[in-house]
Formats: C-alpha cells, structure tokens, sequence
C-alpha cells in the first residue's frame, strides 16, 4: 500500500486571524484604540494583529476573550490554523522548486511496488517520496542517508546508486517494523537457529521454507526480508542495525538457491562476526570481489564454513569425484541442497561456471512480489 502522505483533507485557504478580529470590532462598534485600553496593551499592538504582522499569543487569547467575549480557544485555534498555512504554503513552494530532485529516484519500481503514489504533479509526487523516506526535504536526506559514518554509505557500490539503495534500504526498514514479535537478539541462539535452518535448504517450496526461517530468526532476535531489487541497485543483500536488533535484508537477486542460502549465510556472517554493530551491503557480484575487506572476507568465510564444514569439504576434494552423482551423495552427507556445493565448487573454480547448473534449484518471488 502507497504510504499516505497527510494527515487527513487539508483547506487551501485560511482566515487571517486580523480580519475576524476587525469584524468583531466592527459588530460591537469599538475602535481598535478602546481594545487596547480594555486590554492594557499599546494601540500598534493591536493594529498590528489586524494587518497580520503579529501573531495572537495564548496571553492575547485570554485578554481578547475578556475583552470580547469571544474564547481564548477561539483566538489560538485561528493563529494555529492561519500559521500552518502559511508554512503549508511555503513548503508548497519549496516542494515545487525542488521537484526535479525526485527524478533520480526509482520512481517507477517505487510506485509498482505501491510504496508510494504517483502524485497529480511532480511536486506532489516529491511529498510522497519525501513521506515514504520520513524526512523532510531533500537536504535532511543528504543528511541522513549520506551520512559518511555508516559503513555502508561510503561503500562503492552505495555510492554507485546511493538514492536507488536507499530507496531499497528503506524498504527493508518498513517491513522489518511489521515484525514485531522478534526477541532480543542472542548470538548464541543465532547460531543455533543456523545450524536448524542449513539442513533446511534441502527443502521447498521455496517460499514455505523461507516463511519457516523467518520467525526461527525473529525468535533469535534477527530479523530477515525479503525485497526485490530496485532499477540501479544490483544487491544481493544487506545487513543494518535498526532499532536495537539486526535486520537481513535480501533481494534475491540471482534467483538460485545456492546464491540465495550464501548470501543469507553471509549477511548472518556479518550480524555475528563484525566487531561492532556496523552495517553493509553486498553488490551482486560480492562473493567474487578480488580483494574484499576484512569484514567481507569474514563474513565469506562464515558463510562456507557454516554450509561446508572445511575438513568435510576438502575430504571431498581429495576424492577426486566432481561428478553430479558424487556431488548429491556429498550433498546429502552434509543435509545440504546440491546446489549449494555446485556453488562452492563454482566459486573455488573447481569447475566451470557452467557446469553442474541443473543441480541448482531455480526461486522465485511469490505472485505478490514479482
């Protein structure tokens, strides 16, 4: 569902607060000079509430409504409703200046994926976007999401395309907030819930297996998502420390289950191997990188020790055997999904990038997040 941008029907119109006070003076018959005798306050005063040069405060308010019998609450009630429109109106022009700005944005993956709506104008559609990033303006974004402090943000491959991964970031932020029975998060029952779900990749469908690793993730106090990739992102994955509890977010981006259990093992790498909370994403292509940082050849590491035990996995190796029949009897021994040791092997450049495919089973997104 698009994100709702107001609060509710908003007029276009406001009375100057001035205006109904000079007509109030006007019914009982009264100069403005006898108002500001009954109200002890200079005469400019007053006459400056009636040109709108000065705003009714809440002590104005109380005076007015012992002056004229009409309520203090009357009185506020104008000033608040005149003065949020005047902000409304600059804002409006503010939204209409900086239009353009929402143009680099997947606007169109944003809209199909109804996270917001195309506006009547470009200026409206802004709000929207601006809504769904919950800031308020483009500057606060340039604030918030290129902040150089976080991992991530000063990554390549973030600023390839920093607006289209934030976009998909915060996607992830909105359905992570929907789970709201995760645990605190425990490293050691992590682990445990890893070693619980590994045997499961052997598993499907697809879809029935992941809505099982979810809540088995949430009772560990980590969280996982599921968010297909945006037009200019070229992620396979990320990991992000929000409200107190590690978020995995992933995009399924090559739609095989060796990389998909990879990149969910990696991303479960970084939430327990980093020194600190920090924050990462992985481009496409992570698991290549010719030189990857020591946090990412950490995470690596985690990644394969956790689906192929080292000593099991070279024992296979020194066999010799890289046939398709050795490697599902190989794959059973270790209650992993064939395609996760073709992947290894592929990696290892123990075989070619085109063999042994049809091992690997093909997922794919439920009907409702194609």
């Amino acid at each position: 569902m698009a994100n709702d941008s107001t609060s509710g029907w908003q007029p276009d119109w406001a009375v100057a607060p001035g205006e109904i006070l000079l007509e109030a003076l006007q019914d009982r018959g009264m100069t403005q000079s006898e108002l500001a005798h009954r109200m002890a306050r200079p005469p400019k005063t007053i006459n400056e509430i009636i040109k709108g040069k000065a705003a009714i405060t809440a002590e104005t308010a109380i005076q007015l409504e012992r002056a004229l019998g009409i309520s203090a609450r009357f009185w506020t009630g104008l000033e608040a409703m005149f003065r949020e429109h005047a902000a409304r109106q600059e804002a409006q022009k503010q939204l209409e200046a900086n239009a353009s700005w929402a143009d680099s944005f997947p606007l169109k993956d944003l809209i199909r994926h109804r996270l917001i709506r195309r506006g009547a104008t470009r200026a409206a559609t802004l709000a929207e976007l601006l809504s769904f990033f919950r800031i308020s303006s483009p500057d606060a974004f340039e604030r918030h999401w290129l902040d150089p402090a976080a991992s991530f943000r000063s990554s390549p491959t973030f600023m390839a395309s920093p607006k289209a991964i934030a976009a998909w970031l915060r996607w992830g932020e909105i359905e992570a907030d929907k789970i709201t029975d995760a645990q605190p998060f425990d490293a050691r029952r992590v682990r445990q819930v890893l070693d619980e779900i590994r045997p499961m990749t052997r598993r499907g469908p697809f879809m029935q297996i992941l809505n099982r690793v979810k809540p088995m993730c949430a009772e560990a106090g980590v969280i996982v998502v599921l968010t297909p990739e945006f037009e200019g992102t070229h992620l396979s994955g990320a990991t992000r420390w929000v409200g107190g509890r590690p978020v995995i977010q992933l995009s399924l981006r090559h739609k095989s289950d060796d990389h998909f259990w990879f990149t969910f093992f990696h991303e479960a790498g970084h939430v327990l191997t980093s020194p600190r909370r920090r924050e990462f994403i992985d481009a496409a292509d992570f698991e290549s990188v010719a030189e990857p940082d020591t946090n990412e050849e950490a995470a690596n590491r985690f990644a394969r020790d956790c689906l192929l035990p080292p000593h099991e996995y070279q024992e296979f190796l020194d066999a010799g055997d890289l046939s398709a029949s050795a490697i599902r009897v190989f794959a059973q021994a270790q209650q992993v999904a064939p395609g996760i040791v073709v992947g290894r092997l592929q990696r290892d450049d123990k075989v070619q990038r085109s063999h042994l495919n049809d091992l690997k089973r093909s997922i794919r997104w439920s009907a409702n997040k194609g």
